[in-house]
């Protein structure tokens, strides 16, 4: 099988922030088992920023932009340093993989990652993927690197995706702040728990949380991809949570309609640009029929955003009940709001999204 490993900030460094060896030890050895087991395996690692913080020994994370840029730049390459070491052990070739949010929005970029990414797996490497934080343009990351490890995972088509964390799983409340919160131990594709709202991350050295794995969960579920949130410091965990071994973690079933590639870039990887927010009957015939949005399902238009760039489709509610890329500009979506198709004026796109670009995320 294929499987996309990815390990937090949190599980990786030590609570001074030093990149704690002994984590990565066990996983590369974990990882070792794996390809001795005939299996495909793929990293994708933090832990960058908070090597440098500690390799320039700053006592604390800044919070300022160019800083923590230039602090992934010091800790990238002690970090696949510790990875190179490690994997060396067992006779295993990493290779660093440094992603840009454009690897995933730019279509011609998201190929040629992934090319290059299955390359790397047929000459019998181990791709250690970090995004490259150092260079990151609008921000530190791309939401943050549960998304890329599922968004990976769709892109080489892997079969299990495995995010380590510090807890055993997914709970019913906090574990640490409700003594009777209890474990969930699968989670079907349609179950509620893949849109509910967690908690972000709790400690200072990582930027995730269980919010950020759920998120990741339903992206690798559209994509036909079994997930499962499992604690880093638990023996085996690796090789139990791809047998699904009760209590390894809590397991996330696939859907079993898939997206397409195309379809999936749109819903969890392009970056909208603008929205549009639909009436109730639009909503239920979206959600109902494979039909395109109209004009005249349209209430309000939100952003600037040009016929081609992907936009959300929010409900009366707020709620974001569907991903596209429209047909029209915000300027004419906007004009031709609430209109019929007849009282459109000439040249304008009778669908604000068509159907063919269209993903319901209900």
């Amino acid at each position: 099988m294929r499987v996309v490993l990815k390990i937090g900030t949190s599980s990786i460094t030590t609570q001074e922030g030093n990149i704690n060896s002994s984590a990565v030890s066990a996983l590369c050895d974990e990882v070792a088992i794996l390809r001795k087991l005939n299996h495909e395996v793929l990293i994708v690692t933090s832990g960058a920023v908070a090597g440098g913080v500690a390799a320039l020994k700053l006592g604390r994370r800044p919070t300022d932009m160019p800083t923590l840029q230039a602090l992934a730049a010091a800790g990238q390459s002690r970090l696949m340093q510790e990875y190179n070491v490690q994997l060396d052990r067992h006779e295993l070739v990493g290779a660093q993989v440094l992603l840009v949010p454009n690897d995933f929005i730019d279509r011609h970029q998201y190929l040629h990652a992934r090319q290059t990414l299955v390359r790397l797996l047929e000459l019998g490497c181990v791709p250690v993927i970090n995004e490259n934080d150092a260079i990151a343009s609008d921000e530190i990351r791309f939401g943050d690197n549960d998304r890329i490890a599922a968004l990976v995972a769709h892109s080489v088509s892997a079969d299990v995706l495995i995010l380590l964390t510090d807890l055993k799983g997914l709970y019913t409340a906090d574990p640490n702040i409700d003594p009777k919160a209890t474990f969930i131990e699968t989670v079907k594709a349609d179950d509620e728990l893949l849109s509910v709202r967690a908690g972000s991350s709790a400690n200072t050295r990582g930027s995730g949380g269980m919010a950020s794995k759920l998120a990741a969960a339903r992206i690798a579920s559209w994509s036909g991809v079994r997930t499962v949130i499992a604690s880093a410091q638990r023996q085996n965990v690796v090789v139990d949570a791809l047998n699904s071994v009760s209590g390894a973690g809590t397991q996330f079933l696939p859907r079993e309609r898939e997206l397409s590639a195309r379809k999936l870039w749109i819903a969890f990887a392009a970056q909208p640009t603008g929205s549009v927010t639909v009436d109730d009957g639009a909503r239920d015939a979206l959600a109902r029929r494979n039909v395109s949005l109209l004009h005249a399902g349209v209430t309000t238009v939100t952003g600037d955003f040009l016929a081609g760039d992907t936009i959300e489709v929010h409900d009366l509610s707020g709620a974001v009940i569907a991903r596209g890329m429209s047909g029209v500009t915000a300027v004419q979506a906007g004009a031709s709001a609430g209109l019929n198709s007849r009282e459109l004026a000439e040249g304008i796109s009778q669908e604000v999204i068509h159907r063919d670009d269209l993903v319901i995320l209900l």
